[in-house]
């Protein structure tokens, strides 16, 4: 096999976190690598991202997160709330256009290519790692993961920003089809948090799980910038309410008295 030696500097090695304009050129690479990836998407190439594996994806949250790391029995109510919450989330991401899924594509995994390469295109100037877990699933995964990075966390200007740049080019692409998201770009927004709600929530298990099954403490330090990812998405949603509530027992917080954007 022939590989191109892609350097051993990160995207996030070289992004400047204290000013978030500055790193535009970077995150329009990554999308400059994340289109035509998507827009190469056949069915039956990789395994299916469906309803069975959102699913089990999804338990790593209550199996490990609440019961293992937390402690938190869930009552039979709670419980009930927590099955209707999953269901209203898995009906949703499926809803979307279907691609191919990277599963991980943030700054971590996106290479810089080392000093003196030379390419035509954006697309090649960014090598991508950690493809290995990779299926076919909603359209909206990969962009959710890229700018609600489970390692540093932007300002909501700057997602917006990234994610309409996104936006534009999936939709020239031919990429979202369904629903008005291609004249819309808030219903695909919409989308887009729903989508990092279903990721939220996973990591959160699994951070949990290499904390205390393998011995990976590290992890666990980032379980803040989650907790606010998924209570600003409960936030603007109505149909999240009691779910909201229930994470703020969990993490022993008081209910938010304002609502970014409104709720939905």
């Amino acid at each position: 096999m022939l590989l191109s030696d892609l350097g051993s500097q990160t995207m996030l090695d070289v992004l400047d976190l204290d000013n978030p304009s500055a790193n535009q050129p970077r995150y329009m690479d990554a999308l400059a690598a994340l289109v035509p990836w998507q827009t190469a998407s056949r069915e039956g190439v990789l395994p299916a991202y469906d309803e069975a594996l959102l699913r089990r994806e999804l338990q790593l949250f209550p199996d490990w997160y609440l019961a293992q790391h937390k402690g938190f029995t869930l009552s039979p109510a709670q419980q009930a709330l927590l099955d209707k919450t999953f269901t209203t989330i898995v009906a949703r991401n499926l809803a979307g256009p279907k691609v191919f899924v990277h599963r991980d594509f943030m700054p971590r995994n996106l290479m810089v290519p080392p000093s003196g390469y030379s390419s035509t295109t954006a697309a090649q100037a960014l090598g991508v790692l950690d493809f290995q877990d990779a299926v076919y699933g909603p359209v909206t995964y990969d962009i959710a993961s890229l700018m609600r990075d489970a390692f540093l966390t932007w300002e909501e200007d700057f997602v917006l920003e990234i994610t309409i740049r996104y936006w534009e080019r999936a939709r020239k692409a031919g990429l979202l089809d369904f629903d008005g998201w291609s004249e819309d770009f808030g219903a695909f927004y919409r989308a887009v948090e729903w989508m990092g709600l279903q990721r939220h929530l996973k990591v959160m298990g699994i951070f949990a799980r290499l904390t205390l099954r393998d011995g990976k403490p590290k992890y666990l330090a980032d379980t803040p910038r989650f907790v606010h990812y998924v209570r600003n998405t409960a936030n603007r949603y109505r149909e999240l309410g009691p779910f909201l509530k229930l994470i703020d027992e969990v993490e022993n917080l008081q209910a938010a008295t304002g609502f970014a954007y409104g709720r939905m």
